[in-house]
């Protein structure tokens, strides 16, 4: 093992109980979890990025359903991207957003967008009632090494607004895109991709080699944003391949 490795190899996992599919209704789900107890979740965890896994709050889990892998944990080598052209565009028309990456610390001008988002792109499925405490469950947690990379418009005196955060782990296996949230009334900026595009630009000045996207499923509208960044690599269960028009190459 290496010197970064647990003292110790006899990591826990656990099955869940049958759940709701987030993306599909019609279907139940269940994830593997590492152990939430083991202190060290914050040690495995980079690890565990390499096997697929993805954090939520204090839960380290990838998705284990009985018939069904749709779900594949997806990541970018930094050092080959390359923004074609409808991100260069992107890039071009916020050229003037302004970038800060700052302590995983939640501020009711946080909070407030992140609410403002929910309600807007999320009604109905639960998460519009959160609040200060859900927020710091699902997006800070108690153990990881996250960071918020915010981006705002600028100002002619002090802090420009706040249009997206995206609460983004580093570690030593590279950065992992944990949640992003923007202002739903900007939508037609694509501040989604910008916050992975700077993301990636991050990553490279920092040397990560990958930044790692959470799960994509072929097909599914909410997850075709990523397939629009190549090269993506994606983990068949042993081993991480490079995607190739959706399938594993």
């Amino acid at each position: 093992m290496g010197k970064d490795t647990p003292d110790n190899d006899d990591l826990r996992l656990f099955h869940t109980g049958e759940h709701a599919c987030g993306y599909w209704p019609e279907r139940v789900a269940r994830d593997l979890v590492l152990d939430p107890r083991d202190p060290r979740l914050a040690q495995w965890y980079p690890l565990a990025l390499g096997w697929g896994f993805r954090r939520s709050g204090d839960i380290v889990y990838r998705p284990h359903c009985a018939g069904c892998q749709a779900c594949v944990a997806v990541r970018l080598p930094v050092d080959r991207f390359i923004p074609d052209r409808s991100q260069r565009r992107c890039l071009a028309r916020n050229a003037h957003v302004e970038v800060r990456v700052c302590p995983a610390q939640r501020s009711d001008e946080h909070l407030d967008l992140y609410r403002r988002y929910l309600s807007a792109r999320h009604r109905g499925g639960g998460m519009e009632s959160h609040g200060a405490t859900e927020f710091d469950q699902f997006l800070i947690g108690s153990w990881s090494t996250g960071r918020f990379l915010e981006l705002r418009d600028p100002a002619e005196h002090g802090p420009g607004r706040l249009i997206a955060v995206a609460v983004t782990d580093v570690t030593a296996a590279g950065m992992s895109a944990v949640y992003t949230f923007y202002d739903p009334d900007a939508i037609g900026r694509g501040l989604g991709t910008l916050a992975i595009l700077k993301q990636l630009q991050w990553a490279r000045r920092e040397r990560c080699p990958h930044l790692y996207l959470g799960y994509w499923i072929a097909g599914h509208a909410k997850m075709d944003y990523k397939r629009r960044f190549r090269p993506m690599e994606g983990f068949d269960g042993r081993s991480w391949c490079e995607l190739d028009d959706g399938t594993l190459a």
